[in-house]
């Protein structure tokens, strides 16, 4: 046996007698219907069962081998492992639906804002790099130049239409 189990529960007398790992190999020793029992493993406890529990334990441990064995041979992998560290399914299922057509509008409308970027300001420049490309609040870049969220927000609006101007001409 890989390891010593804290307790051994008999039946005895329509119920269960719990004794101690060493005094069960005790017994074991002294009384010969002891080397008849099964037992089944239990949350590190040893229950004695009958011989069709015991059967079907052991079965369907040996059929949860068998599958894992394929599994892992057939290099199959569970769904459970696709979870972020909260235990939510992670979106890895690519959208069927997605139109093909609004994937290459977005394409160009990402060249021609990356091409009208240099014809901001230096300062107009920092702002929509702080926000949409360093990933930082509005908060934080107004902390980071000496003005208010609310002016930031502001700016950030007025950048966004000269932008959209640009793109669109």
């Amino acid at each position: 046996m890989k390891y010593a189990p804290r307790k051994v529960y008999i039946k005895e007398s329509g119920g269960y007698v719990e004794l101690s790992y060493t005094e069960f190999c005790r017994c074991r020793e002294s009384d010969q219907t002891y080397m008849d029992k099964l037992f089944i493993p239990v949350q590190g406890c040893l229950l004695e069962v009958v011989r069709e529990q015991y059967t079907d334990f052991y079965r369907d441990k040996e059929r949860w081998r068998y599958l894992q064995k394929l599994d892992t041979k057939n290099s199959l992998l569970s769904l459970d492992g696709f979870t972020d560290s909260e235990g939510n399914p992670l979106d890895f299922i690519a959208d069927e639906a997605a139109d093909i057509a609004e994937t290459v509008v977005n394409a160009v409308m990402v060249d021609r804002l990356n091409a009208a970027l240099p014809l901001l300001s230096d300062s107009e420049q920092e702002l929509i790099q702080a926000i949409f490309f360093d990933g930082l609040s509005e908060r934080e870049v107004g902390a980071r130049l000496g003005i208010t969220q609310s002016v930031v927000n502001k700016r950030k609006a007025r950048i966004l239409i000269k932008l959209r101007k640009m793109i669109e001409s």
